[in-house]
C-alpha cells in the first residue's frame, strides 16, 4: 500500500498533493499498518493490538451501575414501544464517556446482540465531519469559505465540469454547499439519489460515479441564485468531498481518517457499504419496515433488492451520508467540536461559532442541523433501517443514539428519541466518576479507570 502511495506522489506530481501527501507521512507514519488493516479489502480483518479502537475493550456490562439504572429502563422502554431491533446509547459528561450501552439486536437472525463497539449507518450525520473538515482546512489556510467551486479558477476547476448550462454556476461558493444555498431545489428530486436514472441520461454503464453526477447537474439550469434560498442538499456535500480531494490530493475517506479521527484516537470510523454481504464484522444490519417493497439495485444489475442493501449507493453517499460509526467513537469526535471545556477542541473557537451561529440567512447550519440558540445543537440522519441523532447541550452533556431500525412513525422518531433522552438526563441525580473514552481491559482490572 505505502509503494502504491509513493507511485501515485511521483505520477502526479501535483503541489496540492505533494504537501498532503509530506504531511500524511510525516504525521501518521506510526499508524499506517492500523490504518488500512481497517478498509474495506482482503486483509480488512487484520489489527494491530497496540492500535485496537477503545470501543473494543467495552462491554454493556460497564455501564452497568447503581448510578444509571434509570437509564437501562427508560432506552429499553423505548426500544420495546418502537419496535426498534438494535439500538445504541452513548453519554458524555463534562467530556468524559459516562454510558456506553447497547440494546436489543445488531443482527437478529444470528442471535448477535448490540455492544458499544457496534457499528451503525449514520446517514447524514456523515455532513457533521465533512463541515469539521471544510473548516479545518480553512484554519490550515488551504481554503476559504468564499472560495468559488467552479469555473476556470474554481476549485473543481477539471475540464470535465466545465460545462455549465448556468452562468450563475460560477458564483457557488464552499459556504453555498455547507449552508444548503447552492441552488438546487431539493423538492425535485436528489440527484445522489437517482444514479440509475443519470446514467441512463449519459448514456454510461452504471452506477454513475460522483464526477458523473456533477457533470449532468451542471448541464441543467439552476433552481435558484446561489446564496439566496436554503434547500437541503445531500449533492452539495458529495460535491465538499469531492473538494476536499481536490484540495488535499488524498481520497475523502482517508484525509478525514488521517487528519481527523485517528490523532483523536477515533479507529473504526470508515465510508460504509451498500451490500449485507460487504458490511464490516461488527456492523449491525438495518431493517426497514416488513410492508416497504423491493427496489431494482442501484448498480444496474436489475435485480430487486431491499431498500437498504442496495437500494442505496453508500459510498456515492460519502460525505453527505456515507459513514458508519459506533455509538463512543462518534461521540469521542463530538465532545472535541462542542466548545466546552472537557476536552480540547480540534477546532478554533471561531470555527466552532461559525458552524453553530444563528442566522436569518440560512435556516440552518454548518454541517450541524439546528440550534436553539440558547446552546442546544443536534444533528440527525436516517435512512432506510438507521436513523441517527446527535446533541449538544450547555450543560456540558453531549449525547449520540443510533438505531438500526425503520420505525413507523419515522417522519417523528428524532422528536422521540430527544424526549427519551431528556428524561434519561432528568433520571440520573449523579454521573459515574469515570471515563470510558480512556478504559483500559486486563485480567487483573475489570473496572474502569478513575
Amino acid at each position: 500500500m505505502i509503494r502504491v502511495l509513493m507511485k501515485e506522489i511521483i505520477n502526479r506530481m501535483n503541489p496540492k498533493f505533494l504537501i498532503g501527501s509530506v504531511l500524511f507521512f510525516l504525521m501518521f507514519f506510526g499508524e499506517i499498518a492500523m490504518t488500512f488493516s481497517f478498509k474495506r479489502d482482503s486483509n480488512r480483518n487484520m489489527q494491530a493490538s497496540e492500535l485496537m479502537p477503545f470501543t473494543y475493550n467495552l462491554n454493556n456490562d460497564l455501564s452497568t451501575n447503581d448510578l444509571t439504572n434509570s437509564i437501562d429502563s427508560i432506552i429499553g422502554s423505548f426500544v420495546q414501544s418502537y419496535g426498534i431491533k438494535g439500538a445504541s446509547v452513548a453519554i458524555a459528561h463534562k467530556g468524559e464517556l459516562v454510558y456506553a450501552k447497547g440494546f436489543g439486536y445488531a443482527d437478529e437472525e444470528v442471535d448477535q446482540y448490540v455492544e458499544p463497539k457496534s457499528l451503525f449507518r449514520i446517514a447524514s450525520v456523515s455532513k457533521l465531519i465533512t463541515g469539521v473538515a471544510i473548516m479545518k482546512l480553512q484554519e490550515e489556510g488551504r481554503i476559504n469559505l468564499s472560495d468559488k467551486v467552479f469555473s476556470r479558477d474554481g476549485l473543481l476547476n477539471d475540464s470535465v465540469f466545465l460545462n455549465y448550462a448556468d452562468k450563475r454556476v460560477e458564483e457557488i461558493t464552499v459556504m453555498n454547499l455547507l449552508d444548503h444555498t447552492g441552488g438546487w431545489e431539493s423538492k425535485k428530486g436528489d440527484p445522489i439519489f437517482n444514479s440509475l436514472y443519470i446514467a441512463r441520461k449519459l448514456g454510461i454503464e452504471p452506477p454513475a460515479s460522483l464526477d458523473d453526477i456533477i457533470r449532468y447537474q451542471l448541464t441543467n439550469k439552476l433552481d435558484y441564485r446561489p446564496g439566496t434560498t436554503y434547500s437541503y442538499s445531500n449533492f452539495g456535500y458529495a460535491i465538499l468531498g469531492r473538494i476536499i480531494e481536490k484540495i488535499t490530493g488524498m481520497n475523502y475517506e482517508d484525509y478525514v481518517q488521517f487528519a481527523i479521527l485517528h490523532p483523536l484516537g477515533i479507529y473504526d470510523m470508515h465510508i460504509g457499504k451498500s451490500y449485507y454481504d460487504d458490511k464490516y464484522p461488527n456492523e449491525v444490519k438495518y431493517y426497514d419496515l416488513e410492508d416497504v417493497s423491493s427496489c431494482y439495485a442501484y448498480d444496474g444489475s436489475g435485480e430487486l433488492v431491499p431498500l437498504p442493501y442496495g437500494g442505496n449507493n453508500i459510498e456515492l453517499l460519502g460525505a453527505a451520508g456515507g459513514w458508519i460509526a459506533s455509538a463512543p467513537e462518534l461521540l469521542k469526535l463530538v465532545v472535541s467540536i462542542d466548545g466546552m471545556a472537557g476536552k480540547v477542541d480540534i477546532l478554533s473557537d471561531e470555527s466552532i461559532e461559525m458552524m453553530t451561529r444563528n442566522s436569518k440567512r440560512s435556516k440552518h447550519l454548518l454541517g450541524w442541523r439546528g440550534t436553539d440558540g440558547h446552546g442546544t445543537w443536534w444533528r440527525t440522519g436516517t435512512l432506510s433501517g438507521t436513523t441517527a441523532l446527535v446533541m449538544r447541550l450547555k450543560n456540558e452533556i453531549d449525547w449520540v443514539v443510533l438505531l438500526n431500525t425503520t420505525t413507523k412513525n419515522r417522519p417523528r422518531i428524532h422528536n422521540e428519541i430527544s424526549k427519551t433522552m431528556f428524561k434519561v438526563l432528568y433520571s440520573v441525580k449523579q454521573w459515574p466518576e469515570y471515563d470510558l473514552f480512556t478504559y483500559i481491559s486486563t485480567e487483573k482490572n475489570s473496572q474502569p479507570i478513575q
